[in-house]
């Protein structure tokens, strides 16, 4: 079975539609025959898209530091919890055990996650799928904002359009979990001018 990692928030939001996106796309990878990987907690999104994977039978591995563990943020009905010392160690090992990442909304932590992989990805150290799921809040797209942020770094000349295209964008929990078990991101050598 290959695995889908996930990085979302530990808080849920304030809308509905956050908490509504998790459960699908939980459903959505144990449907697709996929397992989950992720940051290991109960709270907030990563919990409530651990507990839609695990209610449809799939398989859930949780990587979580001792830091986390140790302020009752673990998940303890998993398949299976790594615990790791630390933040690097973390996601390098979430990297490892995946083969795509779909990213919810989240706060920092999120954020810095999907940007190490896309960064991984740039430099060749992996080569993994990586979507985000927008959520639509109200009429407003969560994620428009930094789409429009990589666009303008790549108009800017920061980046290649190749490796602004790293950041995949999705509507729809099925939509996601198939780019993110598809095909891996070609490398292309990042360095411009």
């Amino acid at each position: 079975m290959s695995n889908i990692c996930v990085f979302c928030g530990s808080s849920s939001g304030t809308d509905p539609a956050f908490r509504a996106a998790a459960v699908e796309l939980g459903a959505a990878i144990a449907a697709s025959d996929h397992g989950l990987v992720y940051g290991g907690g109960d709270v907030g999104l990563m919990g409530i898209v651990a507990d839609a994977v695990l209610d449809a039978g799939a398989e859930v591995t949780g990587v979580i530091t001792e830091q986390l563990l140790a302020l009752e943020v673990g998940h303890v009905n998993l398949t299976n919890l790594e615990v790791l010392p630390d933040m690097h160690a973390r996601k390098a090992r979430m990297a490892e055990l995946s083969d795509g990442v779909v990213v919810l909304p989240g706060g920092f932590g999120t954020y810095e996650e999907a940007f190490e992989v896309l960064t991984w990805n740039q430099l060749g150290i992996v080569a993994a799928p990586i979507v985000f799921l927008d959520v639509d809040v109200n009429g407003q797209s969560f994620f428009a904002s930094l789409f429009d942020f990589i666009d303008g770094a790549v108009a800017a000349g920061f980046m290649k359009p190749e490796h602004g295209d790293l950041a995949q964008r999705a509507t729809d929990p099925i939509e996601a979990v198939a780019i993110a078990a598809g095909p891996a991101p070609s490398f292309t050598r990042k360095w411009v001018g």
